[in-house]
């Protein structure tokens, strides 16, 4: 349910509501929040709530500190995992400046920006989300620790499985936050666990995505557990993915799949800075079914984009190299802008690359063009990407190019 100013407000007074947790993200999608009493939401909705913004990673410094969040009521839920009685709810936040225009760094409001220029050439995206992450053992000061939680492989079941519990209480609770799961298993690695939910919109699907992280951490602390999503948590073993499943639809409710591809092989390279932020997220690209050329095909997990077998309104294209530590506001909405790069130029759809990489000679996998294979190659495709300067503020370039 989407609510409005008003349904909150009546929401908050009605149901026991004591703490409204206003939350938002960094520039690298790491969640934040500040929490703020019932009486002071009229405040938050007309204003906005002030923060130091010189405190936040990526955002301003001390001479132009003062930004204001400003609610957004569609997204509030409560959170499950607190008291029933003296409930607590969330909302997620834009970020403006005093004056009320958009935060130049604030990436939601970058993908909402995206979202409309869609909208106004008639296209709507759509995106689900297939997040991989570890669960680890902590030690006795409770602390994590490299120990998985078991030694259980791809899709095992109890009692190898440990993590079939914790992945229950996970997707009931998402349930509960209006949040609908589709699927959840044992991955290929020890201790690492992989649920999937349903596509939505761009906006709703960036939120879910940070939904979830908060979500499956919370859950797994409650099990005594620790949930790392980075990319190579483990050196010899799977690396965690971040699977973007996306589609577009004209005015006429048309799939149109063919005319991403190609936009998206030509400037994936040039975003993967934002789709892989980390060191290690290069450690992880080329190993255990995660990509390290451009290239796509039906089906085949080789490959950066593969057409998963479905059909009618499950026909989607699967972007397979980003990973966890991406922010989904900001991958989400250069991929928008790519494809409505695709759109725009009628793109020809390259053949498919109906081949084995992880079982191809070298002299075959000299005719593919590779993806950066360091975060500094990432960083320099980027800062010379006139794809990227035209989508992104400088400062938010200079910020993952630091």
């Amino acid at each position: 349910m989407k609510y409005s100013k008003e349904e909150v407000l009546q929401y908050v007074a009605e149901e026991d509501v004591k703490f409204i947790r206003l939350a938002f993200c960094d520039v690298y999608g790491v969640q934040k929040n500040i929490s703020v009493m019932p009486h002071e939401l009229k405040r938050a909705f007309e204003y906005g709530i002030a923060i130091d913004a010189s405190a936040i990673e990526g955002f301003e410094d001390e001479v132009h500190s003062d930004l204001f969040l400003r609610p957004d009521p569609s997204t509030l839920t409560v959170l499950p995992w607190r008291p029933e009685h003296g409930r607590v709810v969330r909302m997620f936040c834009n970020i403006t400046y005093p004056d009320g225009k958009a935060y130049t760094n604030d990436t939601r409001s970058l993908l909402v920006k995206a979202v409309e220029q869609a909208k106004s050439l008639g296209y709507t995206f759509y995106f689900g989300a297939e997040m991989e992450f570890y669960l680890f053992r902590l030690n006795e000061y409770g602390k994590p620790t490299k120990e998985p939680y078991d030694n259980a492989k791809y899709m095992d079941i109890a009692p190898d499985d440990k993590g079939e519990n914790v992945r229950r209480e996970i997707c009931l609770t998402l349930e509960q936050m209006g949040i609908s799961p589709e699927s959840s298993h044992h991955e290929e690695g020890p201790g690492q666990n992989e649920i999937d939910f349903r596509y939505s919109d761009a906006l709703s699907a960036a939120d879910n995505t940070v939904t979830f992280k908060s979500v499956v951490k919370t859950v797994a602390a409650r099990n005594g557990l620790y949930a790392d999503f980075s990319p190579k948590p483990l050196e010899n073993c799977a690396g965690n993915g971040l699977h973007i499943n996306m589609s577009v639809r004209d005015k006429s409710g048309k799939e149109i799949i063919d005319a991403l591809i190609p936009a998206l092989l030509e400037k994936t390279g040039e975003i993967t800075l934002f789709l892989n932020p980390v060191a290690d997220s290069y450690k992880r690209l080329g190993n255990s079914k995660a990509p390290a050329y451009i290239s796509w095909s039906a089906q085949n997990r080789s490959q950066l984009i593969r057409i998963p077998a479905a059909i009618g309104e499950y026909k989607r294209l699967e972007l397979r190299s980003p990973d966890p530590e991406a922010n989904p506001y900001l991958a989400f909405a250069l991929l928008i802008y790519a494809g409505l790069y695709g759109l725009k130029n009628n793109l020809p759809l390259p053949p498919p690359a109906d081949v084995n990489f992880f079982t191809l000679d070298k002299a075959a996998l000299a005719e593919f063009k590779r993806l950066p294979s360091t975060l500094e190659e990432a960083k320099v495709q980027a800062k010379a990407s006139a794809f990227v300067q035209e989508h992104l503020p400088e400062s938010l370039i200079d910020a993952y190019c630091r």
